[in-house]
């Protein structure tokens, strides 16, 4: 099997343009609209947009790996970090903390360079430990060869499928600064294109032990924020990657098994990105509920607990909300949860579900989702 990297013409990346000109138009467009409608918004709002948006982004490119991360650790270190305050802030644990840390530094210091440092910085993030589940690995550094090639791979032990296989170590010093130049270089290149050729060369290079996805994402949505020239994301690729995986690995790996004409791949890459720009009109829709929902209670008196079960199902609750989940989150006693959420429901903002005794479970009235 030959690989792109392997062809006497890489990494000489080419593209029909005639093919892209009307999605690239197309994708700028729905960008520019979207920017607009959230540049429309008050100050509050919009941090509530980029705190949703960002939490996703996190959650979905881990995903993607394989990795679930606790939705409420991510907000809450996101909130920290970009100085907002939320009810129910907890504590996050440091593989959270790190990617956090690795994706508001590639969407709030896009103006600055990328370097090999900047880069070991972010994989040192993402793998505080030096593990990556049980096994060591070469952190803040490229990889090596020891253990064979870097290869990507299914299936059980002994009946591997190998996707891909990277460039050998020796090489990798030599492509990451061919890569890094290109990355910096100011070539007139439309950035949309360069943030979707950035994606793909940085992967195939795969210069790292683990991590190599998400670092790509984080690279893409870099080039993103310069797109935009503005750090505040109100969509993310991540997130729609994660919709759709399967597409993704299968245009990923036809592209690393082809020629230099990445044509199909530019293709994708825009359609990918115009479906996660139509898809945060949703996160604008919820965050715009949510507002008139706390406009409706503004002299409405709740307590702290209160407010806080109230953001979450506003935020979409996973499961069904129970007297023993409320006592949970809110850290309260049992009999203070069913207090809590009689009084709301006197008030007509919670409703009792179909179901009774131990399967009792409560949501948001007509009043609150439509508020």
């Amino acid at each position: 099997m030959t690989y792109s990297h392997q062809l006497p013409d890489w990494p000489d990346y080419r593209w029909k343009r005639d093919r892209l000109a009307e999605p690239l138009a197309a994708v700028s467009r729905q960008q520019g609209r979207l920017i607009g409608h959230m540049e429309a918004l008050g100050f509050q709002l919009r941090q509530e947009a980029v705190l949703k948006t960002l939490t996703n982004d996190v959650l979905k490119s881990s995903e993607i790996e394989g990795e679930r991360l606790d939705a409420e650790q991510v907000r809450s270190s996101l909130a920290r970090r970009l100085g907002m305050e939320i009810a129910g802030f907890v504590p996050a644990d440091r593989n959270v903390e790190g990617i956090v840390e690795m994706m508001l530094d590639a969407t709030r210091h896009y103006v600055q360079p990328l370097t090999s440092e900047r880069l070991f910085g972010w994989h040192a993030s993402l793998f505080p430990t030096g593990r990556s589940g049980i096994a060591k690995i070469v952190v803040g550094a490229w990889r090596g060869d020891a253990a064979g090639p870097m290869r990507v791979v299914s299936g059980a032990i002994g009946q591997e499928r190998v996707h891909f296989e990277a460039p050998a170590a020796p090489r990798l010093e030599m492509e990451m600064e061919r890569f890094l130049g290109f990355f910096n270089q100011d070539d007139g290149m439309d950035p949309l294109l360069k943030a979707a050729l950035a994606h793909l060369w940085f992967i195939t290079i795969h210069p790292f032990e683990d991590g190599n996805g998400r670092i790509a994402r984080a690279i893409a949505d870099l080039q993103l924020a310069r797109s935009e020239g503005s750090p505040q994301r109100f969509y993310s690729m991540s997130a729609q990657i994660r919709e759709e995986r399967t597409a993704y690995y299968d245009i990923l790996q036809a592209t690393q098994r082809g020629t230099m004409d990445i044509t199909p791949w530019m293709e994708w890459f825009l359609a990918c990105l115009g479906r996660a720009i139509a898809e945060a009109q949703a996160t604008l829709s919820n965050v715009l509920a949510k507002a008139r929902f706390w406009e409706r209670l503004r002299v409405t008196s709740l307590n702290e607990r209160q407010r806080l079960m109230l953001n979450r199902l506003l935020d979409g609750f996973e499961g069904k909300l129970t007297t023993a989940k409320w006592a949970a989150i809110a850290k309260c006693s049992h009999d203070t949860a069913l207090r809590d959420i009689q009084d709301l429901i006197t008030r007509g903002i919670l409703i009792q579900n179909a179901g009774g005794s131990r399967s009792t479970s409560y949501s948001l009235a007509a009043f609150g989702s439509n508020a």
